[in-house]
């Protein structure tokens, strides 16, 4: 006698939400059923996928839970970019500008001190420090390697397409309470476990309302103008708690200009004064940008989305509420892209756990 499928449904069709689904979906013994607000090809500041700028490059501090699940999700985006372009992951040159007044203050993905290697920097083949001779007046150290940039707009719907031939079910709903979500799956039967990647909205979502999740407000600039690379710098805006970054992504996606971390401003309206802000600044940082003329930056779109941040860290963790079976995966603030496999692989031993359960009863 086969064995009974293992129903499964996630709610949330973010980076976090589809990731988890396709890499579930590898297993034949379960059947994923997505149901979300946003879909892939949406816009909205509640969606923050499609804003994202996106790239890897760990943010998380050494030997933190956050360092783990990036270090985790490197080997798999390398591979895509390796083997699958059509993802719309491909390899760009990084470089990270520490200024001096900011040494140790603008957190890991910046020089803490003299001589310190971040800990993420043995992850590149062709990582270094440049020599402070070869840096610019003000500036205290820089990092250039090789990493990856991503098209959203591309990756968000191949990851979308595996699922779908992985046969993954999407159906559009928005979920009040995260115990509704097991009587959504395709199947004529409820779900035997729910998973939740609803980001930011797992604030106001019934059953687990947690109001630590809260936005920090993103702002961007998408242009025509292609660089060629990607590059950031500490703490050029203080007001608007920013730094200006750059990525060129793959597949015809534009150059994103950031940016700011807003954190608590729930205000979806792009200020043309901040995009203004982040013009100048990415200019003032890479001047090629425009060939010298500051006046050429051709502006495909401002975006806003809201980073789910959760102070606490990322909540990836199983709980029944109301009798049914409910795994977490939300909270990843700025950094859903570059831990997306990583946090996957947590949910997956945790699915699989109660699954064994299951098949004991």
């Amino acid at each position: 006698m086969a064995p009974q499928p293992f129903n499964i449904t996630i709610i949330g069709a973010g980076v976090a939400g589809l990731t988890t689904a396709f890499v579930l979906s590898q297993k034949p013994k379960y059947r994923v059923t997505v149901v979300a607000k946003f879909m892939p090809g949406d816009y909205d500041a509640e969606y923050a996928s499609p804003w994202a700028g996106a790239n890897f490059w760990p943010m998380g501090a050494p030997g933190s839970e956050q360092a783990g699940l990036e270090e985790a999700t490197w080997p798999e985006l390398s591979k895509l970019a390796n083997e699958h372009p059509e993802s719309g992951v491909a390899f760009e040159k990084a470089y990270i500008h520490t200024r001096v007044e900011d040494v140790g203050k603008a957190g890991s993905l910046f020089a803490q001190s003299d001589n310190r290697m971040p800990w993420w920097s043995h992850l590149f083949h062709d990582f270094k420090c440049l020599d402070q001779p070869r840096l610019p007046a003000g500036i205290h150290s820089t990092y250039e390697f090789t990493t990856v940039c991503i098209n959203t707009a591309v990756y968000l719907s191949w990851l979308l397409s595996k699922c779908i031939s992985n046969e993954v079910i999407f159906k559009r709903a928005v979920v009040e309470h995260v115990a509704d979500a097991a009587s959504l799956h395709a199947s004529s039967k409820p779900a035997d476990l729910v998973i939740n990647c609803t980001g930011l909205m797992a604030r106001y979502l019934g059953g687990v309302e947690d109001k630590t999740v809260v936005p920090a407000r993103g702002q961007v600039v998408v242009v025509r103008n292609d660089p060629g690379v990607m590059a950031t710098i500490s703490t050029t805006d203080t007001k608007n708690n920013g730094m200006a970054y750059m990525m060129s992504r793959p597949c015809g996606g534009g150059t994103i200009l950031g940016g700011c971390y807003q954190i608590g401003n729930w205000n979806a309206s792009p200020d043309p004064h901040l995009a203004e802000s982040i013009k100048k600044g990415c200019l003032a940082m890479y001047p090629e940008l425009t060939q010298g003329n500051a006046v050429e930056l051709s502006v495909i779109r401002h975006g806003v989305g809201f980073r789910p941040v959760r102070p606490q860290g990322v909540r990836i963790e199983a709980e029944r509420v109301k009798g049914v079976s409910v795994v977490h995966n939300y909270g990843h603030g700025g950094w859903g892209y570059q831990s997306s496999y990583g946090s996957a692989a947590a949910v997956a031993l945790l699915v699989e756990r109660e699954a064994e359960v299951k098949s004991k009863l």
